[in-house]
């Protein structure tokens, strides 16, 4: 197919006139104060997504889109470039599922876009960045060809090295200011996979400047500060009803310091048409006693990054009134940007009358070992070294808002007082700098967090979750040698265990991102259909499907069905072509797909067929080298593989091609590489600390708590090879995707590895070692409908799970345990291949984690698999 090559040139103020919007668009401007006439626009050549902007619509927001059905809350601003220039531009509502699925991003390559002119009459008076005139344009149909930035693909578009924010706007399209949402009274964007974390360069590092010159008389009347109101009086005067604080702005200053700090709080709704609908509270102390400050609206923008827990602040031109959720003899202080415009400014201890200085924060630091004494929703402080961190994943408010997407990733701390580690699923806290530089051997404080115990007390499973006023600090900004935390007991003890630990040792079992469940679920089917009470039953093989196609980027969900299974595979990543399985000749199996995708496999199973003659082949496996050493199968010498039920076949495919005629099918036998081969795997990374320092990476985390330093250390690995008798002929299972599996955390690369397991970003299996890469595939049959379902099985994974009960590792307990027996060796996969044929028959709940990966993508993968009793 013929490709435009669009060349970047050198940059001038104005687009230039052979640049493809100016061909395109200049045709089909809209006229003034309505929307043009003329018929939509096609762009055939190349165009390039810089960014895309999530914002919620309001009151006006239909009127743009009067052919389309507004479902849902959000919509979309894309800006799009050609190469010679910027232009910004609404996804039309009915392509917002492109956003949605990950498929249209920034990085992605468009073609065959068509854009309509959209009216300019109410492009947003009240916002900053609007103008009258603009050129505006709605995007209603496109062709996504790119996947993420640095993708070339072909498309003739080159990308490296260019300053998009350099390119000028096209026509009458540049914001005046800072961009904003072009259909809605929205003065800024929200984030695209959660509404907790701010967005933009709008949202204020620094305080603002002109709001600190109030306070120069009291500096030169006394020799320290001293307010002229304190809480409890505010309090007082408030519920006895006296008139200047009940009716009016309050003047006084009010001196307070900042105890917790929550996270930001979004409440902008399509009935209404704030600006800038966020909220956030402050607990605040005095000497007197402790209250609520919430901050309004813009005054969040202005002030809410820069302030911290542990500041302290001066107040001037607040209200108060009653907290809307507590009792009738509470307060809240209402802090806003108008009506009347609040004045703020932080003050240094120093400047402080003693007598006046308000009390220090306090914390509740628990250990692992005390966690395990402690009560459900207790409140808890914890330090940690970080030894795992999760992917971020999404899952469904289950509030009013039924519709809004909570992000939240699981994270592994430990603190040497117990074998049991530190469990904490953190949410967003409106900290996304920190969360992105949460990857293991950093020294992690998480505050205000509450404990979870588990229904289930198997396993004795517990975890840490979030509260309003979770707070997290991480190894890496700064963090730990501005905060009081640092002289406090607890932590000294945990940094004395820290710098008693050996590099390579942390390193041997962090792990970052992969699939990832917790608590591990119930052992019985009749402990977990307890724990489902009141959650939807099972679902038939199209309604699983259609659950399946439903999910949003990144968003996960569990999902139940009964069937029985019809394959096993078992294969390593990236060598799919070759790999061991077992079918149930009896089963009715569908035609195989031919597809390469990674999403989950549905297909109607077809009529019963004539089952063909068994095959029997023999095999040697090794240790696989990329399996952790306590996971891998033990050598075994060759082995006969034999049909053990003649409803059943039980393969192994070799390199060549078999010959289906009946009865001239063999398999000769062939021999690996000796089980005695010497395992010549290096240490994943190579440290080279000075005078044979062995824990540089820890210690130098653990500096922080005194001066901000952190560490860099080089890193080499070297893999052998290893490979096993297999055959071009697989079944037609999809490939496990590779964010699936967790990889083996790499100091040297851990910014990469951070950004590829964060909400958009990508992996690769070739820059990053995978802990594992070994897993099975299961084939389900619905028992309702005969529907075909495809879904991974990871009996290793659940190696960092507490100890699982000792089981016999046959199917039927490997299944419902999801995991190896953690009292023996796991059976080879020859051998667990080998007995696959128990499952002959088998009617099974199966558990299946759901979790949309972005595109085309899809993950599924079996949980747990309980026997029906018969």
């Amino acid at each position: 197919m013929h490709r435009t090559v669009i060349v970047w040139t050198g940059l001038s103020n104005m687009a230039a006139p052979g640049c493809v919007f100016h061909r395109t668009l200049t045709r089909s401007r809209p006229g003034p104060n309505k929307a043009s006439s003329s018929p939509p626009a096609v762009c055939r050549d190349f165009l390039y997504v810089v960014e895309l902007h999530r914002y919620s619509r309001d009151q006006g927001s239909s009127v743009y889109f009067p052919q389309a059905v507004l479902s849902g809350e959000d919509l979309y601003d894309v800006t799009l470039t050609d190469g010679d220039c910027r232009l910004q531009v609404t996804l039309d509502p009915g392509l917002n599922r492109l956003v949605e699925r990950h498929v249209l991003q920034p990085g992605s390559t468009l073609r065959n876009a068509t854009f309509t002119a959209a009216m300019t009459a109410q492009l947003l008076p009240a916002c900053p960045g609007a103008c009258s005139g603009t050129d505006s344009y709605r995007l209603v149909s496109v062709e996504v060809r790119g996947g993420a930035p640095g993708d070339d693909e072909g498309d003739g578009l080159r990308r490296v090295d260019v300053d998009w924010d350099s390119l000028p706007w096209f026509g009458s399209s540049e914001p005046a200011g800072p961009l904003v949402p072009l259909r809605a009274s929205r003065t800024v964007f929200l984030p695209l996979w959660n509404s907790v974390d701010y967005s933009g360069e709008v949202w204020r590092e620094t305080p603002p400047t002109e709001e600190e010159e109030e306070d120069e008389e009291d500096e030169e009347q006394e020799e320290g500060r001293r307010p002229a109101v304190t809480v409890s009086e505010l309090r007082d005067s408030f519920l006895s009803g006296h008139r200047g604080v009940t009716r009016g702005a309050v003047q006084h200053q009010l001196i307070i310091r900042i105890i917790n700090k929550s996270h930001l709080m979004y409440y902008g709704r399509t009935d209404r048409n704030c600006e800038c609908p966020y909220k956030a509270v402050l607990e605040v102390c005095d000497r007197t006693g402790s209250v609520c400050v919430v901050l309004w609206n813009s005054v969040c923008v202005s002030w809410y990054r820069f302030l911290k827990p542990g500041d302290i602040i001066s107040l001037r031109r607040y209200r108060v009134k009653q907290h809307y959720q507590a009792a009738t003899d509470e307060i809240e202080i209402s802090v806003n940007s108008r009506n009347p415009a609040a004045q703020i400014s932080v003050l240094p201890e120093s400047s402080i009358s003693p007598e006046y200085l308000p009390p220090a924060p306090t914390y509740s630091f628990y250990n692992s070992k005390e966690l395990l004494e402690r009560p459900h929703t207790a409140v808890c402080d914890v330090i940690g070294l970080l030894t795992f961190s999760g992917r971020p994943e999404r899952i469904r408010s289950k509030d009013g808002r039924g519709a809004e997407l909570l992000e939240y990733r699981w994270l592994r701390l430990e603190d040497g007082t117990s074998t049991q580690p530190i469990m904490v699923k953190l949410f967003s806290t409106s900290q996304p700098e920190t969360h992105r530089k949460l990857h293991p051997l950093s020294v992690v404080v998480c505050t205000r967090l509450k404990l979870i115990r588990a229904a289930d007390e198997t396993h004795g499973c517990s975890y840490l979750t979030n509260t309003t006023y979770t707070q997290v600090y991480c190894t890496g900004l700064g963090h730990h040698s501005e905060m009081s935390y640092r002289k406090l007991l607890p932590v000294k003890h945990f940094l004395q265990w820290l710098r008693s630990q050996d590099d390579q040792q942390v390193l041997s079992r962090a792990l970052i991102g992969g699939f990832f469940m917790y608590p591990p679920p119930p052992v019985s089917l009749e402990t977990y259909m307890k724990d489902r009470r009141g959650e939807p039953g099972f679902l038939r093989g199209v309604e699983l499907q259609r659950e399946v196609e439903s999910l949003s980027y990144r968003e996960r969900r569990t999902l139940c069905i009964q069937a029985t299974v019809t394959m096993v595979t078992y294969s390593r990543r990236g060598e799919e072509d070759r790999c061991l399985f077992w079918t149930d000749r009896a089963a009715s199996l569908s035609p195989s797909s031919s597809s390469s995708s990674s999403s989950p496999r549905f297909s109607k199973s077809s009529p019963d067929v004539c089952p063909s003659p068994s095959l029997s082949s023999s095999s040697s496996l090794l240790p696989l080298p990329s399996t952790p050493r306590q996971l891998r199968p033990p050598p075994s010498s060759s082995l006969s593989l034999s049909p053990t039920s003649p409803s059943s076949t039980i393969s192994q495919l070799t390199p060549r091609r078999l010959d289906h005629r009946a009865g001239r099918r063999s398999c000769k036998r062939k021999q690996l590489l000796q089980p005695e081969t010497p395992n010549k795997r290096h240490p994943w990374v190579t440290l080279q600390p000075e005078q044979n320092n062995k824990t540089v990476i820890l210690f130098e985390a653990s500096m922080e708590f005194l001066e901000n330093t952190n560490a860099d250390e080089d890193s080499s690995d070297d893999d052998d090879d290893s490979s096993f008798i297999t055959a071009p002929l697989s079944p037609a299972f999809p490939p496990v995707a590779v964010e699936t599996l967790p990889m083996r955390y790499n100091h040297a690369h851990r910014e990469e590895q951070a950004v590829a397991v964060t909400t958009g970003g990508r992996v690769t299996t070739e820059r990053f070692d995978l802990a594992f890469e070994d897993y099975y595939t299961l084939r389900l049959r619905a028992l309702s409908d005969g529907v075909l379902v495809d879904a991974v099985f990871l009996p290793h994974s659940s190696s960092s799970h507490p100890p699982l009960l000792p089981h016999a590792n046959t199917w039927t307990s490997i299944l419902s345990h999801g995991a190896f027996s953690s009292h023996k060796p796991p059976p080879s996969p020859a051998d667990l291949i080998g007995m696959a044929a128990q499952l002959t028959n088998q009617r099974l709940v199966c558990v299946l984690e759901a979790c949309h990966l972005g595109g085309p993508t899809t993950e599924l993968v079996l949980s747990r698999a309980f026997p029906l009793p018969t």
